[in-house]
């Protein structure tokens, strides 16, 4: 049975995909300076609210990845949270300084107190999209 899908960015199909438990798999096997193409389902847990230039993307164990856009050439709805995705790119591990961390913290609406217990930068698993599928 056809998903039907609402495309942003690039032209992209799910085929070839994989789930988010196998994209935790992957991201685990990277070294910061690595870098993977690859194509993985998931869910949105969370979406900028101020211009959906970002979201995080569910993996598996509590595990989250950030996902950006390639060149900010396109964004996601505000009202995507929950939303299942497939989505296309590059995967890489990163370490995310403080400033953006609380930067990241303020975009999502967080609390002064909330960001004032960010003291230590972050190893993350990132994601560069050229693509994104979301199920309609």
């Amino acid at each position: 049975m056809a998903v039907n899908y609402d495309s942003f960015g690039a032209k992209i199909s799910d085929a070839g995909m994989i789930d988010s438990k196998a994209m935790l798999n992957q991201f685990k096997s990277l070294k910061a300076g690595d870098t993977l193409t690859v194509k993985f389902a998931s869910k949105i847990n969370e979406v900028c609210s101020k211009k959906g230039c970002w979201m995080k993307l569910d993996l598996a164990d509590g595990t989250e990845t950030m996902v950006r856009f390639k060149d900010f050439c396109f964004f996601m709805p505000l009202d995507a949270n929950g939303r299942e995705v497939v989505v296309n790119g590059k995967a890489y591990v990163t370490e995310t300084s403080i400033e953006d961390l609380r930067h990241y913290a303020e975009d999502a609406g967080k609390s002064a107190e909330e960001i004032a217990k960010i003291t230590e930068p972050k190893k993350e698993f990132a994601f560069e999209a050229n693509g994104v599928l979301m199920k309609k």
